[in-house]
């Protein structure tokens, strides 16, 4: 019998379907090489929730090593014809193929926008190397899923960075997307997250995170199997540690293959994709433990990239860059090697102590066969992103209460625009929530209130405003309406006061208590399981039953 996608050692009842395809461990019994361990069933209190991580810590550290590399190279005055070289390396996708029409958000007083990248790992095996090294020779030419799922969440100032990511088996509303490439629409369904990646490509797994959770995707970047070991070998190796002697592999084929001694060892090469892969011999041998070795992995490489400890030679520089580029599918505005040093340059302003990864609290679903957002706590996460707020709950310090300011406007001549962002590819929009809130301000005082046609689609209500003085006038507004002050936002680009009504307030005229502005936190809640990329005393505990 087959494993649950949620359950450590449940029994399945029919054959696996698309979402269990590529990651069953049934798939790769027998293997001791790193591909024993390709399973994602989790305890009973686990609900997917390794699962999401165990991937994303191999597929971020590919990409976070990738960037590093063409960061340094180009400083090291690479030449032209190799930068095309490594340009012709990079595959590229359209970024969005729904039709949502999710606005992006306005920039804030100093005219910085936050940067948002979904990071994707694709088990596909459609090549020789990712066969051999994934496993599952059967699953050889069907549509690959996306089975790692995380979104990196800059600052607008580049202070912090949030990554977050969503078990594969989260079951989503996938709004319909048409392949840019072949004209096929995939209508609208229901359906595990990672099955996404098949409706046309990357673009609708854009597209479904954007309708979940009502934030905007600047980019893309999607990678599988193959270049883990070439990158592992190119940045020299990554320290890690074990609590005692550790041997993944048992009489039933269960196993990557890892074997090391208790203590810290430097891994690279096929032995850290067996790190990486490694379920059978971490804590209670399930995605929890898996998860936990793939984050111990990854802030480690974090840490030696960042001090520049690992590549100082030209040679691993080069075999570095080729096997990151040749690795990645991205969005067309990440489709250059110029572009993605320009990434580079950005995320290495992040200080470490300022990265946080965390998960999406989730709950089961009817049956326990399936998991979906937790209500309350995994909208708070989706709304801290969507607001800009760092997950580590270190933005709270920097604000300084003070008095709010003044209106200088007589509300009666105040020009406040009014603008219905209720639209979604899901729910569609909500006819006339502009003319109505419009309607509302006028019983209230404001006269001069107008309204702006154009239809846009954005999560939260909020008012923007253009310098100071308007703050005051802006904020007079929002307790007019019963918004909280943090819907009140200044931005560079504001032209005047603006009132976009989000999809949090569909109905009615009083703004709705249970909106997410109501309760904006500060920092992520403890079913998120952040994990701070500055943590050097991590060790894993080996499960005794695979110790030697």
């Amino acid at each position: 019998m087959r494993q649950s996608s949620v359950r450590g050692d449940r029994s399945r009842r029919h054959q696996p379907d698309a979402q269990e395809l590529g990651w069953d461990d049934s798939l790769y019994e027998g293997r001791s090489d790193g591909g024993g361990d390709g399973g994602a069933a989790v305890p009973a209190d686990s609900g997917g929730h390794g699962r999401r991580r165990r991937r994303r810590g191999r597929r971020v550290l590919r990409w976070t090593a990738g960037i590093a590399a063409l960061l340094v190279l180009g400083t090291a005055g690479a030449g032209y014809l190799y930068y095309e070289h490594l340009n012709g390396n990079l595959r590229k996708g359209i970024l969005d193929l729904g039709d949502g029409g999710l606005k992006k958000p306005e920039p804030n007083a100093f005219g910085q926008t936050p940067m948002n990248i979904l990071l994707l790992g694709s088990d596909s095996r459609n090549s020789k190397a990712n066969v051999e090294l994934g496993g599952a020779k059967a699953d050889v030419g069907r549509k690959p899923l996306a089975d790692v799922q995380m979104l990196l969440h800059v600052s607008a100032d580049r202070s912090s960075m949030s990554v977050l990511s969503i078990p594969r088996d989260t079951r989503v509303t996938i709004p319909e997307c048409t392949d840019a490439k072949t004209g096929e629409k995939y209508a609208q369904t229901t359906a595990p997250i990672n099955q996404s990646l098949q409706h046309g490509g990357p673009g609708c797994t854009v597209a479904t995170w954007k309708e979940l959770t009502g934030i905007y995707i600047d980019h893309f970047m999607m990678i599988d199997f193959a270049g883990v070991v070439q990158m592992a070998d190119a940045v020299g190796g990554v320290p890690v540690c074990v609590d005692s002697n550790i041997y993944s592999h048992d009489s039933k084929g269960h196993g990557s293959g890892l074997k090391l001694t208790e203590g810290e060892h430097n891994i690279k090469g096929v032995q850290a994709l067996q790190w990486l892969r490694t379920r059978y011999g971490f804590e209670d041998n399930t995605d929890i433990g898996r998860a936990k070795a793939q984050h111990m992995y990854m802030n480690s490489m974090i840490r030696q990239l960042k001090a520049g400890t690992k590549l100082t030679d030209p040679g691993k520089l080069q075999a570095l860059a080729e096997a990151a580029t040749k690795a990645l599918t991205v969005d067309e505005g990440l489709g250059s090697v110029k572009k993605l040093y320009d990434l580079g340059g950005d995320l290495n302003r992040v200080p470490v102590k300022r990265v946080t990864m965390a998960t999406m609290p989730w709950s089961y679903g009817p049956g326990e066969s399936y998991v979906m957002p937790k209500p309350g706590d995994a909208e708070q996460v989706f709304a801290m992103l969507r607001n800009d707020t760092a997950l580590d709950g270190k933005d709270a310090k920097k604000k300084k209460p003070s008095a709010d300011p003044k209106p200088t406007t007589p509300k009666e001549q105040l020009q406040v625009t009014v603008q219905n962002g209720t639209n979604g590819a899901i729910q569609g929009p909500v006819v006339g929530r502009a003319s109505a809130i419009q309607a509302r301000l006028a019983t209230l005082g404001y006269a001069a209130a107008g309204t702006d046609a154009t239809l846009i689609a954005q999560a939260d209500t909020t008012i923007t405003y253009g310098g100071k003085d308007a703050e005051g006038d802006a904020l007079a507004v929002a307790k007019a309406l019963g918004l909280p002050k943090s819907a009140v936002k200044e931005s560079s680009s504001a032209q005047g006061i603006r009132l976009v009504v989000g999809n949090d307030w569909r109905t009615g005229t009083a703004y709705p208590e249970t909106a997410g502005g109501k309760q904006q936190a500060d920092k992520a809640p403890q079913s998120a399981d952040t994990l701070n990329g500055e943590d050097k005393k991590a060790c894993m505990k080996v499960n005794p039953d695979y110790t030697w």
